[in-house]
């Protein structure tokens, strides 16, 4: 990892954009800012044509809010978070990430953040690893997530919207009865038997979708609203038999024991 850091900011703030160049550029020796986004689409975009060292990202933005744009984004960068919330909920961050930055962003609060970078950057130019990359920092991207929606009232939502070629389609909550990661992927599957692609990540489904909706296993959320039977199966696990055309059978994880047993009211 080479200094400076090739540096994108994403905030919808124009002033807050404003704002934190000003300061980045009392750093040059740190990072060279290469663009600004307006919003979590234009941030995605960005990041995948310019792929920068390292990016400022604001959370709540229009279209993606922070945490829904790093999900869909190919080639991670360095992350540091730019955010409203009090300073408890910050201090709860920085266990998670590179770093968390409480706006108005002050001068020495990210002075702070340039010389904890600068010193990360020469560990790994002082010890590279055997692909010759800079060191992977830490960024529990899902465990801040978690900690965000507890923070904020979940939005009621009646559909998950697909894509079908230039078309989108609005799957009601009601036909669905499960969704299931394949390898980086999630699908959704309805009453009818369908199959679509969906664009979240089960994790991101979990804050987003209401109560009906269980994870039984790494990668399987059902509606709890279809489920046809459950039979017991070894290791303390559960094989569910669903209400779709298929009467498909998902097998639940070992350590959702107590979700499972909870769900059945056994």
């Amino acid at each position: 990892m080479k200094l400076p850091l090739t540096t994108l900011l994403i905030d919808d703030e124009p002033l807050a954009i404003n704002r934190l160049r000003r300061l980045l550029d009392k750093h040059r020796d740190v990072f060279t800012v290469v663009g600004d986004a307006a919003n979590g689409a234009e941030g995605l975009s960005m990041i995948e044509t310019k792929q920068p060292d390292l990016v400022f990202l604001d959370i709540e933005m229009p279209l993606l809010n922070g945490f829904e744009m790093l999900a869909r984004v190919t080639t991670m960068p360095l992350v540091v978070f730019a955010t409203a919330f009090d300073q408890y909920a910050i201090r709860a961050f920085e266990e998670n990430s590179v770093d968390y930055l409480l706006k108005p962003i002050e001068a020495e609060r990210l002075a702070r953040t340039a010389q904890k970078i600068q010193t990360l950057a020469e560990r790994s130019v002082a010890s590279p690893n055997p692909a010759d990359e800079p060191a992977p920092l830490p960024m529990a991207t899902e465990n801040v997530m978690r900690l965000l929606a507890q923070m904020q009232p979940k939005k009621e939502i009646y559909s998950i919207s697909v894509k079908l070629g230039d078309k989108i389609r609005l799957i009601p909550l009601s036909d669905i009865v499960y969704f299931e990661a394949e390898d980086k992927y999630v699908f959704l599957s309805t009453t009818d038997g369908q199959k679509f692609l969906t664009s979240y990540t089960l994790t991101t489904l979990s804050d987003k979708l209401p109560d009906t909706f269980v994870r039984i296993s790494r990668s399987a959320m059902i509606n709890r609203q279809k489920i046809s039977e459950a039979h017991k199966h070894f290791d303390g696990k559960f094989q569910l038999v669903m209400g779709d055309k298929k009467a498909t059978r998902l097998t639940t994880g070992t350590t959702y024991g107590d979700t499972i047993r909870q769900l059945l009211e056994l």
